[in-house]
């Protein structure tokens, strides 16, 4: 029996997402399908570069096709189409596919560090990000991505973002001197973070990441109301006072209607650097228990890694020190928020198919069960 169309494609369906649990023929995921002979040649295009089971899925897809008889070479092309949450009928002159904003209300657990190394971490998959610092008051992204030169304005109102390790970045922190207290009320607050958002030329982004100052005021709270979060993402450390503060965060989004991505354990554990043994200072494994407790993902530990602090007070990033365990953490974490976003963009499709108005966002796989 020759080769046909029909063929690779009904053993192409017995591939399935683990996230969207479809199969990638039905997800439209396999394009422009060649039949040469005995060749079989196919694109699959993936809802994102940070896909955790990129390589899971080009594996069985290429089995399933030189299973066939006649097949005897498969050539696999993969491509990349960020899912999009944002609605296109607002922010369609942005180009900003997804906003995650990332947060706590309780300050001091690391929440800049996780949101400047997540925004790297997805760049370093291949995905166009933006970082949006939007604590006003205690601006410290600056520093942590080693540029505090103040941006160029392109016209009058427009602003050209800073650009650093492959994303863009504004800041409050890039037009006032370093020292300069912010001594602003709410309001002006409120005005400067819509007009970073507005009036900032972000370009295309498939991810723009929006790093939280802690509590639930005035800049948490215009973030939620005036861009539309693809979702929130919790940030604390596992001692209980932590957790407790913390946990408000995700009262204030859930009373707001933004989906809840999931939490990260920040300085969860310490690697003695003379036995290898971690040591639970702050007593680890409490978020995951926490997240169950909640129902709201738990995305993975972050460990206490001296490299980490030395590259946030050096204006260092992933970039410089790929192979710590606290950049481990984070690529694996950045893997997952991006598989998350990526199912929530599915569900909100398949609700705006069906006449619903709000979609659910599901819990996630391990990697491990792909």
């Amino acid at each position: 029996m020759g080769v046909d169309e029909g063929r690779v494609l009904d053993a192409l369906r017995k591939v399935v997402d683990p996230d969207l649990k479809k199969d990638i023929v039905s997800l439209n995921f396999v394009r422009d399908l060649k039949i040469e002979g005995g060749k079989v040649s196919f694109t699959l295009v993936l809802t994102t570069p940070a896909c955790p089971f990129q390589d899971v899925l080009v594996s069985q897809a290429r089995k399933a096709v030189e299973s066939l008889s006649g097949v005897s070479k498969v050539d696999i092309r993969v491509k990349y189409e960020t899912a999009r949450t944002t609605p296109t009928e607002i922010y369609a002159s942005w180009k900003i596919k997804n906003i995650i904003a990332v947060g706590s209300a309780k300050g001091g657990v690391g929440k800049s560090t996780v949101a400047v190394n997540l925004a790297v971490a997805l760049a370093m998959t291949g995905a166009k990000v933006g970082l949006l610092d939007a604590d006003v008051y205690g601006a410290s992204v600056p520093n942590m991505i080693g540029s505090l030169s103040p941006p160029d304005v392109v016209d009058e109102r427009r602003i050209k973002p800073a650009e650093v390790a492959g994303i863009k970045v504004m800041s409050i922190g890039l037009f006032v001197p370093s020292g300069t207290p912010v001594i602003w009320r709410g309001p002006l607050v409120s005005k400067a973070i819509q007009e970073f958002a507005n009036n900032v030329e972000w370009g295309e982004l498939d991810y723009m990441i929006v790093d939280l100052p802690p509590g639930t005021g005035d800049a948490p709270l215009t973030v939620a109301q005036s861009m539309k979060l693809s979702g929130f993402i919790l940030v604390t450390t596992p001692q209980r006072i932590s957790v407790d503060i913390a946990i408000k965060s995700i009262a204030m989004f859930r009373k707001l209607e933004v989906n809840i991505i999931g939490i990260i354990e920040n300085m969860s554990y310490l690697i003695c650097p003379y036995c290898g043994k971690e040591i639970d200072i702050f007593g680890k494994g409490s978020i995951e228990k926490t997240a169950r407790q909640l129902d709201v993902p738990f995305l993975g530990s972050i460990p206490i890694d001296p490299r980490l602090r030395e590259a946030g007070d050096k204006g260092e990033l992933l970039v410089d020190f790929q192979d710590s365990p606290s950049a481990k953490a984070i690529m694996s974490i950045a893997k997952r928020v991006a598989a998350r976003v990526s199912t929530l963009a599915f569900e909100m499709a398949s609700m705006r198919r069906e006449g619903g108005t709000k979609a659910s966002l599901p819990m996630p796989r391990k990697e491990s069960e792909g």
